[in-house]
């Protein structure tokens, strides 16, 4: 039989989250951008992307905004023409996905995947505190750090660097758009994921 999710995460959900922001400080520093990536296994038991949500954030009232951190993500967060939508609805937008596949995937919770994750993770927990969200479907401390795994896998521990070691095509262009950087973290977090599966196998085939 094939690995599940649950089966291969002990019930927990690995979601492949980006946050980008107006700063380092979660409490006072604006949320701009929020991807998601959904992750599953295929018939042959190998992780891979089915599917990608990213929303843009407006500014939540009082927000701190540094301009060093706009020059690195190249966001605007007051052009007329960006289609940002309330943090409380980016939220609520990307948790139902989450939530739905969570009872596709029969696991108890998500676990946030993410490249120097608790950073993203406490943005994503201040965001939820700031909007009085009560069902937030992401464990409130564990994470998948990718910085961390690819510093065991690949002996680097920065995005762009990892994934040329591993052999996936790098646009700096596009980079610090929430949405490129999740699908890339995806794809090396399922590429780690991959390399351990004859592991698992013979583990499962002894028990």
């Amino acid at each position: 039989m094939s690995q599940t999710m649950k089966t291969r995460f002990r019930g927990f959900m690995p979601v492949v989250v980006d946050l980008e922001t107006g700063g380092f400080i979660s409490a006072t520093d604006a949320l701009l951008e929020i991807a998601a990536v959904l992750v599953d296994f295929d018939d042959g038991g190998l992780l891979q992307i089915v599917d990608s949500h990213r929303f843009h954030v407006k500014p939540f009232e009082g927000a701190n905004i540094e301009a060093a951190s706009l020059e690195v993500n190249g966001i605007d967060p007051h052009h007329p023409l960006r289609p940002a939508i309330d943090e409380r609805d980016a939220l609520q937008r990307v948790f139902r996905e989450v939530r739905s596949k969570l009872k596709e995937v029969d696991c108890n919770r998500a676990i946030m995947v993410a490249h120097n994750a608790h950073f993203d993770l406490g943005f994503l927990n201040a965001a939820v505190e700031r909007t009085g969200i009560k069902r937030n479907p992401f464990h409130p401390f564990s994470v998948f750090d990718t910085a961390t795994l690819g510093g065991v896998a690949y002996g680097q521990t920065v995005l762009a660097r990892m994934a040329t070691a591993a052999g996936i095509e790098w646009d700096s262009k596009a980079a610090h758009s929430a949405l490129y950087d999740a699908e890339q973290t995806a794809q090396l977090f399922c590429g780690i994921v991959n390399s351990f599966k004859p592991i698992y196998d013979t583990r499962k085939s002894q028990q």
